[in-house]
């Protein structure tokens, strides 16, 4: 246990000593509120639905720099194809016959030399200008075939992104959550993003790093997003690892937020308290793709990318119902 968390529950257990009315230290509970069944189930999906999502994204970025290079191949192509055909104007025109007919009327053997190097230049800006064309075709063709490649991977993943929504909302919905409500989704500070493949999908990771919130570890990007929101102005206190259980807590992939300063409290956040909360759970959704982002959940609510806010329950307890903290989980 990090001095950190052993003072907030020495301060708790003071207060009880003593008499004095305050929250107790409710640390949140394994399951964050739902079944094992869900949780698997929402993990699943959202991973699922967010590593295609950063493929579409790439995608969609390689599309935008690809029609880019397919325009300037097009004008090149287009040059030689015209320096192509001025030559074959200007062959059509003298013809042939007329090379060597301009050689046999040479008047000296250096008028003969001279005319006949002219003559093998001309060749030789022919030969140029056709390989140059059929280079610059070449490359055009190239360039619209990694287009169509690219298409394909959006529409692969756009596919995937549809079937992961409908899985992720099958699985609240059985389990008597879901419905589609309302909830923060706009904030104006925008986070750094996180490091990803060069096909814009995010790398696996393991849960490698120190986590500075506990004696466990998370993963790099984990790392980040905390990070980012601490940079962002939410400081109060985060819990993150935490051995056994479902979910991601123990894969080092989630972390907890707690909405009061002195660390979570067992009431439901009001006043100021909601409002960091629901600060903070903005932040997070507005940079869901900058961060990996797979849910978040605050005020017996989901936030599912594709989704939106979703009911979502928890029984009996602030810390299971997330109106004291918080959760955010990582891809």
């Amino acid at each position: 246990m990090t001095f950190r968390r052993c003072a907030t529950v020495l301060l708790a257990l003071l207060v009880a000593i003593v008499g004095l009315t305050a929250p107790a230290y409710a640390e949140p509970t394994d399951s964050e509120g739902a079944s094992d069944k869900l949780r698997k189930a929402l993990e699943v999906a959202t991973r699922g639905y967010v590593q295609a999502n950063a493929k579409y994204e790439g995608s969609k970025k390689r599309q935008a720099e690809l029609a880019t290079e397919l325009a300037k191949l097009e004008q090149q192509q287009q040059k030689k194809t015209a320096a192509v055909q001025n030559i074959a104007a200007a062959a059509y025109q003298t013809g042939r016959i007329g090379h060597f007919t301009a050689l046999l009327s040479a008047e000296s053997p250096d008028q003969f030399i001279e005319r006949a190097i002219a003559l093998n230049n001309a060749a030789t800006t022919e030969t140029d200008a056709l390989h140059e064309l059929a280079v610059a075709r070449a490359r055009t063709d190239s360039a619209k075939a990694d287009i169509d490649a690219e298409v394909a991977v959006e529409k692969q993943q756009r596919e995937v992104m549809a079937a992961r929504k409908k899985q992720a909302e099958d699985a609240l919905k059985e389990a008597g959550y879901g419905q589609s409500t309302t909830g923060p989704t706009t904030w104006v500070k925008t986070a750094k993003p996180a490091p990803r493949n060069p096909d814009g999908s995010w790398p696996d990771e393991g849960c490698t790093v120190n986590d500075p919130t506990t004696d466990g570890c998370i993963t790099a990007r984990t790392l980040h997003a905390l990070q980012q929101a601490k940079a962002a102005g939410f400081t109060r206190y985060v819990s993150c690892h935490r051995s056994g259980g479902s979910g991601e807590h123990p894969k080092g992939q989630a972390c907890d937020f707690s909405a009061a300063k002195s660390g979570f409290q067992n009431v439901a956040a009001t006043g100021g308290d909601k409002t960091y909360g629901t600060n903070l759970a903005a932040f997070f959704i507005h940079n869901a793709s900058r961060l990996a982002v797979m849910y978040v959940i605050w005020y017996q609510k989901i936030w599912l990318p594709g989704s939106g806010w979703r009911t979502y329950g928890g029984c009996c307890t602030p810390a299971a119902r997330h109106t004291n903290h918080v959760h955010v989980s990582i891809y």
